[in-house]
């Protein structure tokens, strides 16, 4: 009897030694794929932390290169009075959210006024009204 519970301990010991190292195996799999499979999510936490000050300088950046989407919408409100925001989204093909962040930019620029939904330009060249 000696003999059988030694020798099914040596197979325990021996299959536990396996599993482990099947584990290990499945352990590295599986981190492969979820960080393949969600990708970008790791990356936007490590592109945060490592770099957290460019991504806040990010906006600032393209607050400023703003004036060629400010500019693409001043023509637009000029030659269409009364446009509202998902018309100008539509013409300029870009997301309607966009422009909520451009066109209070030009309001506070002396450029645009809103009445209702509809934009129109404030300064002599831009034909405004309300005639929509």
């Amino acid at each position: 009897m000696a003999g059988f519970v030694e020798t099914t301990v040596a197979e325990i010991d021996s299959r536990m030694e396996e599993l482990k190292a099947e584990m290990t195996k499945l352990q590295a799999a599986r981190s492969a794929l979820t960080k393949s499979a969600a990708g970008r999510q790791p990356a936007r936490s490590r592109t945060r932390s490592s770099s957290s000050r460019p991504a806040r300088r990010a906006p600032r950046g393209r607050s400023r290169s703003n004036g060629t989407r400010g500019d693409q919408a001043m023509a637009l409100v000029r030659s269409k009075p009364g446009i509202t925001i998902p018309e100008l989204a539509s013409s300029m093909g870009i997301e309607p959210n966009y422009l909520y962040r451009v066109m209070p930019k030009l309001v506070s620029g002396g450029q645009v006024r809103r009445e209702g939904q509809g934009w129109f330009a404030t300064d002599a060249s831009g034909g405004g009204g309300s005639s929509r």
